[in-house]
């Protein structure tokens, strides 16, 4: 298996950069799948007569365990290269979709929490950070490009996963045409097995085209001397090892939990959550469950765009003042979806839409935000152990919606008033993060490393 590892992904003389990205998004459209499961989740609540909180258990544990798979193995990515990394990706989230459809099939729920939560979250971990120090150093001179580029795929993954999904429900469940039609477990289990097959081929793809540049390239014209013209930006390098020691590290994970939370618990239960603001007195909502599937496509569509468009902003504005944007501007935002969100569906799916491009764009920044602060060294193993944030909030958002939900009422006969605890909730976690991004200042020489290290070695010259 020679044929995977690094040395065997260095770019030829002349290569074209810009064919990086597209390698990139094979990986991050697939598992950005994980965003689309609000799709099915009734369908599951359904099927195995469980609750919102039982069901929503599955993501977070797929979330859990792409933080924790994403901090166990940064090192080992950075050392062996992102093709292996990719290849080994394909495999853990194919395979989870494959022993997740057992689950549903046989009517166990704990296989689907096993297949899909941590063998598919292993998957979501590794193909996640596999991308991104690669088109971070293909792209030195717009490091919020770079990670915008490599993160906006994740984020777009639920716009392609989304209606797919849906219409692959009513072509697997004969009773699709009914009123207020919930799929049939066995078309989840069918719908499973398709994306497992689907994944794999295009992860595949994206695994087999990406390439490093040589260790002493650099982008025509770029003079690394100029990189650092804002006051966070340093020059210097930071080991993985030494980072997790600074107070830098651990405001920036702080930052990182409250936005993701905040935006996790929507996300989680988007489908439902549109359709419950808009019920009407006789049970029925004004959003049906197609219109429902929509929207959660149009998150994605704003989680994806938000992931690259205020990360290649940040490049301008700098990643802390951005940081006060998302986190700032979404406490506003959260108070008025909380307070008047249900008044129409237009307002509320604009604030929806804004916030939402937001918890993507903290998503795509964060990156760069380590970079200016660590350096390039081993920024890829420091985003890793900084994703374990991801993971707690993985488990606090949908935890804090599921849990208000779960007190007010059953699935299905839910209203706005439901969800003004966790949005209210919500309100007060980014104030925390906004506070937390307030602190941050550069990394005290004392972590520096004591001269420029090399970036990208071989195996051999990782293990010497």
């Amino acid at each position: 298996m020679s044929w995977l590892d690094r040395d065997h992904t260095i770019a030829p003389p002349g290569f074209n950069r810009w064919l990086i990205p597209p390698a990139a998004l094979a990986v991050h459209l697939c598992i950005g799948q994980a965003y689309a499961t609000s799709v099915y989740k009734t369908a599951l609540v359904a099927h195995f007569d469980a609750s919102l909180v039982q069901i929503g258990v599955i993501f977070s544990i797929a979330i859990v365990m792409l933080g924790l798979s994403a901090a166990v193995m940064g090192t080992w990515v950075d050392t062996n290269g992102p093709r292996k990394a990719m290849f080994v990706a394909a495999l853990f989230w194919s395979g989870g979709f494959l022993v997740g459809s057992l689950g549903i099939f046989t009517n166990q729920l704990w296989l689907v929490y096993v297949g899909y939560g941590v063998i598919g979250g292993i998957g979501l971990g590794i193909g996640y950070i596999s991308p991104v120090s690669t088109l971070i150093k293909w792209f030195p001179d717009r490091p919020g490009l770079a990670t915008g580029m490599a993160i906006m795929g994740f984020g777009g993954g639920a716009l392609i996963a989304s209606p797919v999904s849906t219409a692959l429900l009513g072509i697997y469940d004969p009773n699709s045409g009914a009123e207020n039609w919930v799929a049939s477990g066995d078309a989840v289990g069918k719908l499973f097995l398709t994306l497992a097959v689907v994944y794999l081929a295009y992860m595949m793809f994206g695994a087999f085209t990406i390439k490093v540049p040589a260790a002493d390239w650099v982008p025509a014209g770029f003079d690394p001397s100029k990189v650092r013209t804002k006051a966070l930006v340093t020059s210097n390098h930071v080991s993985a090892k030494n980072a997790i020691r600074t107070r830098q590290f651990w405001l920036l994970w702080t930052v990182l939990f409250c936005n993701v939370t905040a935006g996790i618990g929507i996300l989680e239960q988007a489908a439902p959550m549109i359709q419950d603001f808009f019920r009407q007195n006789d049970g029925n909502s004004l959003v049906s469950a197609t219109v429902a599937g929509g929207f959660v496509g149009l998150l994605s569509l704003a989680n994806m765009g938000g992931r690259f468009a205020w990360s290649a902003t940040s490049d301008k504005t700098g990643r802390k003042n951005i940081y006060m944007v998302y986190l700032g501007v979404g406490t506003v935002l959260y108070l008025l979806l909380a307070l008047v969100g249900s008044s129409t569906t237009a307002l509320y799916v604009v604030l929806a839409f804004i916030i939402i491009s937001f918890y993507g764009g903290g998503f795509a920044t964060v990156p760069a935000y380590l970079r200016d602060l660590f350096g390039t060294f081993q920024v890829g193993a420091i985003h890793g152990r900084l994703l374990t944030a991801w993971s707690a909030a993985g488990i606090a958002g949908p935890l804090i919606v599921n849990s208000f939900l779960d007190a007010q009422g059953a699935p299905g006969e839910l209203t706005a008033a439901a969800y003004q605890p966790a949005l209210l909730t919500m309100v007060g976690l980014l104030v925390v993060g906004f506070v937390a991004n307030l602190f941050v200042r550069p990394v005290d020489a004392d972590y520096h490393e004591p001269e420029k290290p090399r970036v990208g070695l071989t195996v051999g010259e990782a293990r010497a």
